[in-house]
């Protein structure tokens, strides 16, 4: 109030509500920004779990090492937990801080992301069964096809983790060019594995396990190129899933 009896609104309380949910936003901002520090890590971590899966599988089968291939097994539960606990992250963020535009991307995919890692170890633990049942006969070819098949799979894993972590998606656009080339080698293993099955029924059991390995070794691949194109759309914003020549 002035000298002649009249009110003053004083500045600062004229800009306080403005200034203090700014102040509120900015915070929530600092908040968020380590909550998806904190999701990236636990991809990774995921993501690495999944790379050590595939690594102690690929020795499971080629070593005939069922214990090895045990370990594969119960390892699975691990990451369908981690799995869930990004899932949970994921959903709690999107309620608390609406994310918009980058950060919306990134959540969506992070839990689409995890999802398809889940399901690469699931993949793992097929393969870890099947070298069980292997393992309790006769080997029927030298490994071959598979390790190779393995390997390249494992590379594109490591890929498109790798894009996922730079946010580089001419390595992702990688990854999804190099998902053929295992498809080419499952073609090759399957008709291998044809001519045995024709030439003595005894081997159609284990041919068939076999086929089956090369089937879940081009699913992980399939699973890396899923994340590959994920990782187009959020650095970009662009889907091409289904769409080949934006690969």
């Amino acid at each position: 109030m002035n000298e002649h009896g009249q009110w003053i609104e004083h500045a600062n309380l004229r800009h306080g509500p403005r200034l203090i949910a700014d102040g509120v936003g900015a915070a929530m901002e600092r908040h968020l920004d380590l909550e998806l520090i904190d999701l990236k890590n636990k991809l990774l971590l995921m993501g690495g779990s999944v790379e050590s899966q595939l690594q102690d599988v690929l020795q499971a089968l080629t070593e005939r090492d069922s214990s090895l291939a045990i370990r594969v097994v119960e390892n699975d539960l691990r990451i369908n937990r981690l799995d869930l606990e990004i899932d949970e992250t994921c959903l709690r963020l999107l309620a608390l801080y609406h994310p918009r535009a980058g950060d919306l991307r990134f959540i969506t995919t992070a839990m689409k992301i995890s999802l398809e890692l889940e399901r690469m170890s699931d993949m793992a633990e097929n393969i870890a069964e099947r070298a069980i049942e292997l393992n309790d006969e006769p080997q029927l070819k030298p490994y071959i096809d598979i390790p190779r098949m393995a390997e390249w799979a494992s590379q594109m894993v490591k890929e498109c983790l790798d894009a996922f972590v730079n946010r580089d998606v001419e390595l992702a656009r990688k990854v999804c060019k190099d998902d053929s080339f295992v498809d080419d080698l499952m073609e090759q293993l399957f008709r291998e594995l044809v001519s045995f099955m024709l030439e003595d029924p005894y081997t159609i059991t284990r041919a068939t396990r076999l086929t089956f390995i090369g089937k879940y070794y081009e699913r992980i691949a399939d699973h890396a190129t899923n994340i590959a194109e994920l990782v187009v759309y959020m650095v970009e914003g662009k889907i091409i899933r289904h769409t080949v020549a934006d690969r």
